[in-house]
């Protein structure tokens, strides 16, 4: 039987998801990407389009920004996107507002934490390196060769491990479907925040939710009552 543990309850151990979750990170992801399209002759994005674009690895999200009838292109596109964005991802990309203060509440509680994204493994780590470094994070993982993406669950449970704390009492904080899919394939509790990249998702799945760093920070047992 699952048991996802109760609202204000301390979790033994709390992974997070990183882009629409800890980090603001979507202007950088989107200028990116229309700097490919646009020296390609192909149609730009607003930005808002990038919020269901990104979230299941970075090929899904260059699928959905090419135009139909190029997938010849793809591997190409893909290359040159990520050597763009390797030079821009710090650009714009900023900790989400109350994350700070959730962090320290975790860190002073001794609450270990990780984060695992669907961003490829070497940004990920060099994001949170950047946004995360006074903070000592257990475990940091992202999407690596061989490895299935969220929603499964192989990487949340080795994260787990990481944390040396039982799936049923992490809690796993996302933005999406997806996080939320992938903290109950792993049997641990879903958090949502409605600060993220898609807020209808965490809703329409049931979990927990946040809208603020303060209201998080309460769901985790570390806030104020």
């Amino acid at each position: 039987m699952r048991e996802y543990g109760q609202p204000g309850r301390r979790p033994r151990g709390v992974i997070f998801d990183l882009d629409g979750t800890l980090a603001d990170s979507l202007g950088d992801i989107a200028s990116a990407m229309n700097r490919m399209l646009r020296a390609h002759g192909f149609p730009e994005h607003p930005v808002s389009a990038y919020r269901t674009f990104v979230g299941e690895g970075v090929r899904k999200l260059v699928e959905r920004s090419l135009p139909p009838r190029t997938d010849g292109l793809r591997d190409d596109f893909l290359a040159a996107y990520e050597a763009d964005y390797a030079q821009h991802m710090l650009d714009e990309t900023r900790l989400f507002p109350g994350i700070p203060e959730v962090l320290d509440a975790l860190a002073a509680a001794e609450v270990p934490v990780g984060v695992l994204s669907n961003k490829p493994d070497g940004p990920t780590r060099r994001l949170v390196d950047a946004l995360c470094g006074r903070w000592k994070l257990r475990a940091v993982v992202g999407e690596r060769p061989g490895v299935p993406r969220k929603p499964d669950p192989a990487s949340a449970l080795a994260l787990a491990d990481a944390l040396a704390a039982p799936p049923q009492a992490v809690a796993f904080v996302g933005d999406t479907g997806v996080d939320m899919l992938t903290a109950r394939a792993a049997s641990m509790r879903p958090v949502g925040v409605l600060w993220g990249f898609r807020p209808n998702e965490v809703l329409a799945s049931g979990a927990e939710a946040a809208s603020t760093g303060a209201e998080l920070a309460r769901l985790l047992g570390v806030g104020a009552p």
